[in-house]
């Protein structure tokens, strides 16, 4: 009976999502961006567009990033303050989230390993490793550095290697 009862806890935490028994899924290939009319976001000047067709959370999550343009890199930046004066990655990302509404409250970095659902989202990628993370919306990454960089948040239209990165996305984005 007391096997009974631990798989059948087991069972109805797998259920919840408070175990993940199988794996994370690992990009595999650069994120390059590549404008495409009614696919991708259009960068002009340093602001992102939405595609029309875009959902409305990804023409939030844009919004959100163009508001934090030329914001400095501030370690910490984003988590014990939603307005704040400068974010590091994971504020970054959070605040993006945040403002689409799919997300409450910060996460940090590692916070986002169980984030959504797993793989490449259709409108939004969140790409996470031990120490980083980063957003693509709408095809448009938003980053705060690069390797060995801290520019704070920035749209990237620049490829970016995935080693090591897993990708998580919104459900039904």
């Amino acid at each position: 009976m007391r096997t009974f009862a631990c798989v059948f806890f087991a069972l109805f935490a797998w259920t919840l999502g408070l175990v993940s028994c199988s794996h994370q899924v690992r990009a595999r290939k650069p994120v390059t961006y590549h404008f495409q009319h009614g696919r991708t976001a259009l960068l002009k000047d340093g602001i992102a567009y939405a595609p029309r067709n875009a959902p409305l959370a990804v023409k939030r999550a844009l919004g959100a990033g163009n508001r934090l343009q030329y914001r400095p890199y501030k370690w910490g930046g984003g988590h014990a303050l939603h307005e704040d004066s400068g974010y590091d990655c994971s504020g970054t990302v959070s605040y993006v989230l945040r403002e689409a509404g799919l997300l409450h409250g910060a996460r940090p970095s590692e916070g986002y390993f169980n984030y959504g659902r797993k793989g490449e989202g259709k409108w939004i990628t969140v790409y996470i490793r031990r120490g980083h993370v980063f957003v693509t919306v709408a095809g448009l990454r938003l980053d705060t550095g690069g390797p060995g960089e801290r520019t704070g948040p920035r749209w990237k239209p620049e490829t970016r290697q995935t080693r090591g990165y897993v990708m998580r996305h919104p459900a039904g984005l």
